[in-house]
């Protein structure tokens, strides 16, 4: 892979060069926004959409970013373009920015911006054969402790429900809301296939995924859909699972905690709406200006 540029604070420097300060509220209580945004074909799959909620998710924690939609957008073009890249993964982050080990954020005076360009293979070849995944014992930090729709820098919740499905030599966890609802899996949304009927939970729960909203939008005309709570008897019972995520696109569920889902494979809904979400993000987006044409 071409080494590229990450962008911190209106710089850009080289990877092992990149530096938050030891103070960074970000790094010493997850005080702080980010997104996952890919790019295909040198193009930004969704990238205003992904811009908005960065900002969204700002807003709900009071955290100020020093830069306009519109400057933030084209810092993430800036460095995408200087990867040299054609096909990745882009990490925007915004964190409180520096103060003291105490955790008021009125102490950090500046929020800080960092944009990484890089690659990410979450799933591999699971993408044709299908995940394995458990129910895991951790449940969603409910609504009323945490916004689920902040996409913050503590994800400590999903970590130990991820944790949990290594343990278990499964490839994701599949998180129940407080109520034992399903809630959403380690980092992406779910759906279940039903009777031809796609199914999948309403986002007070879970993130409002871009991808989700992309795989919903994909479907009309072609299926009903249905957003209501189900729980994990639902599942085990589905004609077909899958979940959705901007790192882990369309990924099929064959398996959960031990039980087959299905006929045990990917089945024809997930392939079909898996193969049009591909189509769609291999074709379309903001162009990713030549490398020459970005400043320095």
């Amino acid at each position: 892979m071409p080494e590229g540029l990450v962008y911190v604070d209106g710089e850009f420097v080289k990877p092992n060069e990149a530096k938050i300060s030891v103070f960074d509220h970000g790094l010493l209580y997850g005080d702080g926004v980010f997104e996952g945004i890919r790019f295909y074909n040198g193009r930004i799959f969704k990238l205003g959409e992904h811009v908005d909620r960065l900002f969204a998710s700002a807003e709900k924690i009071g955290l100020p970013i020093p830069m306009t939609k519109e400057e933030f957008a084209t810092a993430v073009l800036r460095t995408t373009s200087k990867s040299g890249l054609k096909d990745g993964y882009l990490r925007p982050l915004v964190t409180r920015g520096a103060g003291d080990l105490g955790l008021d954020p009125r102490k950090s005076k500046r929020s800080s911006v960092v944009i990484i360009c890089s690659t990410i293979n979450l799933y591999g070849n699971k993408h044709e054969l299908g995940l394995k995944a458990i129910v895991a014992s951790v449940r969603r930090t409910p609504p009323s402790s945490l916004n689920p729709n902040i996409k913050s820098l503590n994800y400590l919740n999903n970590i130990l429900a991820k944790s949990e499905a290594n343990l278990k030599g499964a490839d994701e966890a599949i998180i129940l809301d407080i109520d034992g609802y399903v809630a959403e899996a380690s980092a992406d949304n779910i759906f279940a296939v039903k009777g031809g009927v796609v199914y999948t939970p309403p986002t007070t729960t879970n993130l409002v995924g871009i991808t989700r909203g992309t795989i919903l939008e994909l479907a009309k005309g072609h299926y009903e859909t249905r957003v209501e709570r189900f729980r994990v008897d639902f599942l085990l019972k589905a004609d077909e699972v899958f979940i959705t995520g901007t790192g882990g696109e369309v990924a099929p569920v064959v398996e959960l905690d031990d039980q087959k889902i299905g006929t045990g494979v990917p089945g024809p809904i997930t392939k079909d709406l898996q193969k049009r979400y591909f189509e769609l993000v291999r074709s379309t987006g903001v162009p990713i200006p030549p490398s020459g044409n970005n400043g320095h």
